[in-house]
């Protein structure tokens, strides 16, 4: 069948939709892609694709401003390309946005058959999958999701497509890559911006999406220092808005040779120039989910709202730094109290011995960064992307609630049965006492929310149905009061309020979360109690 994958996000998570298209390829399927068009070069390193639509969104917005006529007229024309050379017997939508929701309806007409991110007829919010949602929740819930990005694109475009396989194994993210011509005309260049390198290239991403999330030019050029002083040649790549930033580290290491490629390369020229470097220093970026992809092993800062949990680099043995702060990290839209002390609390001398020990080849096992924590990614156990800590941070509260959330969403997000097995968190009593009081709280409120659903299917008086709304809506504020359970509070209400949902439906939802919340409580358990067994 043809399936029509849509992702209209910005380069990396065009590139983290790799592993999801791979999935479909592998199970026999033909894959067209729609992207917007100035990233339809990363669309052309992808692999496993059978047609790329550009989707002009800029200049789309541009014709709406000057004459709708001709906006809606060239959006036909898209249409119409779509449905003549590709005609979706599938459409999976990637991206959250209600005008991708409503391209996702509109390209599925015939088909009308719309996975991930989708709209009913009538408008509304139309999820076909926990994992669409939970992805979207998670974005709002700093420090709450367990999975990487990759993971969740392959999870949503397997759920309603069963012959896709996805989960089942690692994903494939690998990219189709630049061509040998491309990548020697990659060398070529290198050589006439710096002399031949005693030992290689090392490839050097100084912007980020915010300002925020960069890591200081300062330490940057204290890395290419280290680095050159060992006889590696530092390179220079970003977009030509991060000019500025190239200058300010040339200046800051005068006399150390360079290859300054900041605003100079296509991504496919970019692609060719990340496989002539052993390795990539980086901020969380579209280049590092580009080396990713290309095998290329990166060392990847992670600052302010960035975390490698979901975001981090999918490829095996890349090393993921993020601050030792607790509170790292941060909430979306909400000024910084710390003056961004972040940016500074990881110690380059760390990082240049990081990056020194990963070219060294041998394998980095143990390390210690001042102002860090140390992740290494690799495959876990369930197939996925996981981190394990090198730096100590194993046992933190926070980690040991990480994996137990990982161990309890995978199976409720899949939609898998939930049974009361043995877990344990391993969590310290002053971390875990306020998450097991919300979830006794909430789990006692589940129980009252059953019995009132019991009266009210028998009797449906108006003052049942008043109290049943009211222990619904507390359910939500007793779990959103608490950080560490806030996503699972979007995720009640999320679920709560699908259209269409009747009353027996809301009782068979309250009972399954019932259960996720006590495998949760059980885990936890300093006490040796749980809210069910109040109940």
């Amino acid at each position: 069948m043809n399936v029509l994958v849509l992702n209209l996000t910005r380069l990396g998570d065009l590139l983290q939709s790799q592993a999801a298209i791979a999935d479909l390829r592998a199970a026999g399927h033909r894959v067209g892609l729609v992207c917007l068009d100035n990233f339809a070069g990363a669309a052309g390193l992808m692999s496993g694709l059978d047609a790329v639509f550009p989707l002009p969104g800029a200049r789309l917005l541009a014709r709406l401003d000057r004459d709708w006529r001709a906006a809606l007229l060239e959006h036909r024309q898209l249409l119409e390309a779509v449905r003549a050379d590709f005609l979706p017997d599938a459409v999976i939508n990637l991206t959250p946005s209600e005008p991708a929701r409503l391209l996702a309806l509109t390209l599925a007409r015939d088909a009308g058959l719309v996975r991930g991110f989708a709209l009913d007829a009538e408008g509304f919010n139309a999820d076909t999958s926990l994992w669409a949602a939970f992805l979207q929740l998670a974005a709002g819930s700093r420090g709450a999701s367990p999975f990487n990005i990759v993971d969740m694109f392959r999870r949503i475009a397997a759920q309603g497509l069963p012959t896709a396989g996805a989960g089942d194994a690692a994903g494939n993210f690998g990219l189709r890559g630049p061509s040998r011509l491309e990548r020697a005309h990659a060398r070529e260049r290198l050589l006439t911006l710096a002399p031949e390198p005693r030992r290689g290239y090392v490839a050097l991403q100084l912007g980020a999406s915010a300002e925020a999330r960069r890591w200081p030019v300062a330490c940057f050029a204290h890395v290419a220092r280290g680095l050159a002083e060992v006889g590696y040649t530092p390179v220079l790549v970003g977009a030509a808005s991060e000019r500025p930033l190239a200058e300010r580290l040339k200046q800051a290491a005068v006399g150390v040779a360079m290859a300054d490629l900041v605003g100079g390369t296509g991504l496919p020229e970019l692609a060719a120039v990340l496989t002539a470097c052993a390795l990539l220093v980086t901020n969380d970026t579209g280049t590092m989910h580009l080396a990713a992809g290309l095998g290329v092993p990166c060392l990847a800062i992670f600052l302010a709202t960035a975390q490698p949990w979901d975001t981090g680099p999918y490829l095996p043995g890349c090393l993921c730094l993020e601050p030792d702060m607790p509170c790292h990290p941060c909430g979306f839209g909400a000024a910084c109290p710390n003056g961004n002390a972040c940016r500074r609390a990881i110690d380059p001398d760390g990082v240049l011995a990081l990056a020194l020990l990963m070219l060294d080849g041998g394998g980095v096992r143990r390390a210690y960064a001042p102002g860090a924590r140390v992740w290494r990614t690799q495959m876990g156990g369930d197939g996925l992307m996981d981190l394990v800590s090198l730096s100590n941070h194993e046992t933190e509260d926070r980690t040991r609630f990480i994996r137990l959330q990982r161990r309890l969403y995978l199976p409720y997000l899949d939609g898998s049965p939930l049974e009361l097995a043995g877990e344990s968190a391993d969590m310290t009593r002053e971390g875990s006492r306020p998450v097991a009081q919300a979830l006794d709280e909430a789990i006692g409120l589940l129980t009252l929310l059953a019995r009132q659903g019991e009266l009210l299917a028998r009797d449906p008086m108006p003052a049942v149905k008043t109290k049943f709304l009211a222990t619904w809506q507390r359910v939500r504020g007793v779990l959103d009061a608490c950080d560490r359970l806030s996503l699972l509070a979007a995720l009640w209400i999320f679920e709560a309020e699908r259209p269409g949902l009747d009353l027996p439906g809301i009782l068979a939802l309250a009972a399954r979360f019932a259960v996720l919340l006590t495998r949760m409580r059980l885990a936890l358990a300093p006490d040796g109690t749980s809210g069910m067994d109040a109940a």
